[in-house]
């Protein structure tokens, strides 16, 4: 099973630097959203995707705490210089939905932004389509038991201990409170031009293998293998009102 698993990872990065060449030649502005719970393995997700990418052509925006300065700018202004120029590929390790998510739940923004984010984000959303960006928008959903267990994780690996934050510690705390937000998040912002997709993420390489293909089959490019996109995206799903009530947890 693993080493089937490994074939088909191999053939997906072939897909992928296929799509490069497309996003280079044709001067796309790809934009891919990763958002998450803390340990949903979005970093481990942006390395399987880039791994044999050009570094030229390929960024990655993980952006941390803002500034006294940016406190005080309008809150996607950080963000938009992010963006992707043409014949660029960028992967948004957490993006402007940090509001929507962490930043409600632990009280780092009042209502009033909470609630003036809603009202800004599908505007921003449709004019970066209208300006030729092309918009990706996947989260990462795991359980409690697998996002406990990888907590832990982090604790004893020497490897994974620059991923320990404060924020770490009040993750299960606030499990509810986080689902609620995602929830919310995630029925305001599921826009036509700009959807939602939900990934199962409790298993990192079915996960790894749903995403990049499902994010391969939304897109044209010279000699695809629709034959390998056609199969290996069971593990993601639109964010629909059905799904959101019936499948995440």
């Amino acid at each position: 099973m693993k080493a089937k698993k490994k074939e088909i990872l191999h053939n997906l990065f072939i897909e992928l630097v296929k799509l490069q060449k497309e996003i280079i030649s044709s001067n796309l502005k790809l934009l891919v959203i990763l958002e998450g719970r803390d340990a949903a393995g979005k970093d481990g997700t942006i390395k399987r995707i880039i791994s044999h990418l050009s570094p030229r052509e390929t960024r990655v925006v993980a952006l941390g705490k803002p500034s006294d300065k940016q406190e005080r700018e309008w809150y996607f202004q950080r963000y938009s210089v992010q963006l992707p120029i043409s014949g660029e590929f960028a992967l948004f390790n957490r993006s402007w939905y940090n509001r929507a998510g962490v930043e409600k739940v632990m009280g780092f923004c009042n209502e009033q932004e909470y609630e003036s984010f809603f009202k800004e984000v599908g505007l921003f959303e449709k004019m970066l389509m209208h300006a030729g960006f092309i918009i990706l928008k996947y989260y990462l959903d795991i359980s409690k038991k697998e996002q406990g267990k990888r907590l832990k994780d982090r604790e004893t690996d020497p490897l994974k201990q620059w991923k320990i934050s404060p924020v770490d510690k009040e993750a299960q705390k606030y499990w509810k409170d986080y689902s609620d937000a995602r929830n919310e998040m995630l029925m305001r912002t599921n826009f036509k031009y700009s959807p939602w997709f939900v990934v199962n993420a409790d298993k990192k390489n079915s996960a790894h293998i749903s995403l990049i293909t499902h994010l391969l089959r939304q897109l044209e490019y010279n000699d695809k293998d629709n034959t390998l996109l056609s199969e290996n995206s069971g593990f993601v799903y639109p964010a629909t009102p059905g799904n959101i009530k019936e499948k995440l947890v």
